[in-house]
């Protein structure tokens, strides 16, 4: 149905990197989100009441919450879709972010409504009615919320878009938690039990699991998240097919909202090549890195010796010694070597990952000494430890 209106109602659907068409995406999916979700309220709360059941009353409401998401969802795509202004020069797309958020306290605040009142319900409980046509609308409820999940993730993954994922990801809690109520009223039904209070309480909590992770997946871009590895890869593809880069270093990816990333990045180029020839590749770089990825790029030429025999010789033995003392986990780069009477300076960057188990102080030193034993001690490494961001 979503691929079916969306040949209808968005134009170049297929052209993702645009905004204004990932933005008619969360619009289409959002309101048909409304439209199934205001369905299945009027569906359960109607079987609720004929069959005194409170989870399936409370499931009834949390579809009723969902709309209210979905209305929310709209709006957060209709302002991230405003282009940028003086006062945000780098767009508004972090407000999807936002809207999905707010999504996500939602949820939290409908499972711990939930939450009180099942307790309540074990507390002091109550005959549940069981009737086919309960029976029947919790079963087509599955099937919709099921259909949901999956055309929200399928957007989701097309668009790039967390707040979408997150949503198909609370429709396919929301399946496990009808089909949780529905158990309840059979059960009840045939053997008698009162566990309506229980399976209620469940329901909860697959809901308050949901809103933490909706809640995860939009915090995290907004504190600034690592790029995604494919994104990465990429990236390192791209600038690397041009026969004029040597390595890459440095690369950070800012996202101010999908659809909208800056990335900056070091690229390790010939020291004796010509300067103006290579300002005009890494010129070309940054076009085909917006052209294929739909972002902004800018470069820093690192001009190397690659010419120089002595110093890529002694780069790649202290490249190798040092992978080898933290078993791959740790690179240089921007290589040199000044050369005086008593000894030699060679200069670099290392970078270590955040997790790495040792202090900055710790691999400076260690890389110290390590530089200083190598023939005779006719070396002496100027370190500065760094942290990757990819």
């Amino acid at each position: 149905m979503i691929n079916f209106l969306a040949k209808i109602f968005i134009k170049d659907k297929d052209n993702t990197q645009n905004p204004d068409v990932r933005s008619a995406y969360g619009v289409l999916c959002g309101g048909v989100g409304i439209v199934l979700n205001l369905l299945l309220f009027a569906g359960k709360f109607f079987a609720g009441l004929i069959s005194n059941s409170v989870s399936i009353t409370a499931d009834a409401f949390n579809n009723l919450s969902d709309a209210g998401s979905s209305v929310v969802t709209i709006i957060g795509f209709k302002l991230a879709g405003q282009k940028p202004d003086p006062e945000h020069p780098f767009g508004h797309g972090r407000i999807e972010y936002l809207s999905g958020l707010v999504v996500a306290m939602a949820i939290l605040l409908m499972g711990y409504e939930l939450l009180t009142s099942s307790i309540d319900k074990i507390i002091h409980p109550q005959a549940v009615e069981f009737s086919i046509l309960s029976a029947v609308i919790l079963v087509a409820s599955i099937a919709v919320k099921f259909y949901m999940s999956y055309y929200n993730n399928a957007i989701g993954k097309k668009i790039d878009s967390a707040a979408m994922k997150a949503t198909g990801a609370d429709s396919l809690s929301d399946c496990i938690s009808t089909a949780v109520v529905l158990v309840a009223a059979v059960v009840g039904h045939f053997s008698g039990l009162t566990i309506d209070g229980w399976c209620g309480l469940l329901v909860s909590l697959f809901i308050i699991r949901a809103g933490i992770g909706a809640a995860k997946d939009t915090i995290s871009p907004l504190l600034g998240q690592k790029p995604d590895e494919d994104l990465v890869n990429e990236i390192y593809h791209i600038v690397m097919s041009y026969p004029e880069v040597l390595g890459i270093h440095d690369l950070i990816v800012h996202d101010y909202g999908p659809g909208r990333l800056m990335i900056t990045l070091h690229a390790e180029v010939s020291a004796s090549a010509d300067l103006l020839c290579t300002h005009d590749v890494i010129d070309n770089i940054e076009q085909d890195l917006k052209n294929k990825l739909g972002c902004e790029a800018t470069i820093h030429m690192d001009p190397i010796a690659d010419d120089d025999a002595k110093v890529v010789e002694m780069r790649e033995r202290i490249s190798l010694g040092i992978a080898e003392l933290y078993e791959g986990e740790v690179s240089i780069h921007d290589f040199r070597m000044v050369e005086g009477p008593t000894h030699t300076n060679v200069i670099f960057d290392v970078v270590i990952p955040h997790s790495f188990k040792y202090t900055e102080a710790q691999v400076e030193t260690e890389v110290k000494r390590n530089v200083a034993e190598m023939d005779g001690g006719n070396y002496r490494a100027v370190v500065k430890v760094e942290f990757a961001y990819i």
